[in-house]
């Protein structure tokens, strides 16, 4: 395929135009003409990136990609040598950030919903949209049943902030994959049992003790692999491209 043609397959498939993101999404810096081979992963790390150049990759397909508002824009340093090293090898790299968390079938949030077998509600603010989601389980849990679960889906422990109340059992529950700790408020506003995101900061602590929400930090990098994977999956399955998914492991 095109490498063009990729992007518009990409941006029709997850609609970048329709969300204010921090970066520009789609294709980032170009590369060959002809797309036959696609590594996909969370972000385009030197480690990732030379990972694409041994399998000899025509594109990298990334959650986390470049040009981020507010970065230093001068070429030099890690971004430097990241740049250096795609356009070296010649190999396209696409980057899609909040698009492909909303995505309601291949987004982030989607399918750590699926993992986690959430029956999805609604967005948390109340438009297709939203950054957060919220949704129930088919059967209420104590905190460290959740906490277990997540650990044995993800392959990592979650960090739990139980409530006040640590015995409230979970039958609702919201969550924001990656970086989306500030939507415990809205959350806890919402009456849910329990939210979960990637990241944690200090005050999400006493949001849960006090406002008797449990919380869930599953880690940025584990709770985001699955949406640029799924994405890749789709590609292959559809298109008949040639896509392998690389997780560098990050504990993060």
């Amino acid at each position: 395929m095109n490498n063009l043609q990729l992007e518009t397959l990409l941006n029709e498939t997850l609609s970048p135009e329709q969300i204010k993101d921090f970066g520009p999404n789609g294709l980032q810096i170009e590369g060959k003409a002809e797309v036959k081979k696609i590594i996909t992963g969370v972000t385009a790390s030197q480690a990732l990136i030379e990972r694409a150049i041994e399998e000899k990759a025509d594109a990298l397909l990334v959650h986390h990609g470049y040009f981020w508002k507010n970065e230093s824009q001068p070429i030099r340093g890690m971004k430097g040598r990241r740049i250096r090293s795609l356009i070296q090898n010649d190999i396209n790299l696409y980057g899609y950030h909040l698009p492909l968390d909303i995505h309601p079938v291949l987004g982030n949030n989607a399918q750590l919903a699926q993992l986690l077998d959430i029956n999805v509600e609604g967005g948390l603010e109340g438009h297709p949209q939203s950054v957060a989601m919220f949704g129930s389980f088919a059967k209420a849990m104590t905190g460290q049943e959740l906490a277990q679960k997540i650990e044995t889906v993800l392959a990592r422990a979650p960090l739990h902030i139980a409530p006040d109340n640590a015995d409230k059992l979970i039958k609702t529950v919201g969550w924001c994959t990656g970086g989306g700790q500030g939507f415990i408020d809205m959350a806890a506003d919402h009456g849910l049992d329990a939210f979960i995101s990637g990241e944690i900061t200090e005050r999400t602590t006493y949001t849960a003790r006090e406002c008797d929400i449990h919380y869930y930090s599953a880690g940025h990098h584990a709770t985001e692999r699955y949406g640029v994977k799924a994405l890749g999956e789709w590609l292959a399955k559809e298109h008949g491209l040639d896509v392998t998914f690389i997780d560098i492991d990050n504990p993060v």
